[in-house]
């Protein structure tokens, strides 16, 4: 019996097919990017109108369109990052960072929403990566500002110093920087950051606060009182405590002024009065004031 002869598949038709099926691929796959990439324009355009549900619904079809799409996945990131939603904010970054790993902004944003979830060791981790990308101002001092919350103060003057040096800085990184000089014994520096942070925002009360701590610490009474009375010229709800440590730098200078004396302890009462975390002051203030007028009485019988 005569077998059959095997039918031979032509390597042209072969060829052919495998032709056609990559041009489908090919073709379905550019079809995909662009529907990506104008999910992300539109996103991006309801993003700067104000529109956070138009935006964050374009986003989402951009990732479904190409779940590799690093720059929507930070868009999210962003819009949830305002929205003080850093659950989510997290999660975007995290997967922008992943997608791309060269996505500088996906890095420090990272570091921003760990920063605000207290994850500091993530969070340095993080600037740094993004650091190693591309040398920042913003980054460095965002950096600055994790180690200051690690009370690593060697590392705080070095970011704060490398943010300055590349033309960042604000009332609050020299601050920062102040305290953290202050914190490692150099007075001298400490003084100069924080006139720098005090000369940038002259009535920010943290700044005059900590130089009349210095000034105080070193009996340089003039000057702490000096520091002191420009705190008090703040806004800050603090300001009252200011007034205390100026009435004390007053009298401490010169303690036989009487009147000056009174005069500012009574000020302070005046300022601190019904505030519960000043009663104790208080009360140990109104007591000293009745000293103070009976040795005034005193010295006008003499």
């Amino acid at each position: 019996m005569a077998q059959k002869r095997k039918q031979k598949v032509s390597p042209i038709l072969i060829l052919g097919v495998l032709f056609v099926a990559l041009f489908a691929f090919s073709a379905n796959s550019f079809a995909d990017e662009n529907a990506a990439k104008e999910a992300f324009n539109k996103g991006i355009e309801y993003k700067q109108a104000g529109d956070k549900v138009g935006a964050l619904a374009s986003f989402k079809l951009c990732v479904k369109e190409d779940p590799n799409y690093a720059k929507a996945y930070n868009q999210m990131g962003s819009i949830y990052f305002a929205d003080k939603k850093y659950d989510e904010a997290l999660s975007n970054f995290k997967l922008a960072t992943e997608k791309d790993a060269t996505n500088v902004e996906a890095f420090s944003n990272l570091g921003k929403v760990q920063y605000k979830l207290k994850k500091y060791a993530e969070a340095e981790q993080s600037f740094k990566s993004s650091i190693a990308l591309k040398e920042d101002a913003g980054t460095y001092k965002e950096l600055g500002k994790v180690y200051y919350k690690k009370k690593n103060y060697k590392e705080v003057i070095a970011a704060f110093m490398k943010s300055h040096e590349l033309g960042g800085g604000d009332h609050i990184t020299h601050y920062m920087l102040g305290k953290a000089y202050q914190k490692s014994s150099k007075m001298a520096e400490a003084i100069k950051a924080l006139k720098k942070s005090a000369s940038i925002k002259p009535n920010y009360y943290l700044a005059h606060s900590t130089l009349g701590q210095i000034y105080l610490s070193q009996e340089k009474y003039k000057s702490a009182a000096s520091a002191y009375k420009k705190a008090m010229k703040s806004k800050s709800k603090r300001k009252y405590k200011a007034a205390y440590n100026y009435a004390i730098a007053i009298e401490t200078s010169d303690p036989e002024n009487y009147s000056a004396n009174i005069a500012n302890w009574k000020k302070f009462v005046k300022m601190a009065k019904g505030n519960p975390n000043a009663k104790s002051d208080v009360s140990v203030a109104e007591g000293h004031i009745t000293d103070l007028e009976e040795a005034l009485e005193k010295a006008k019988l003499q």
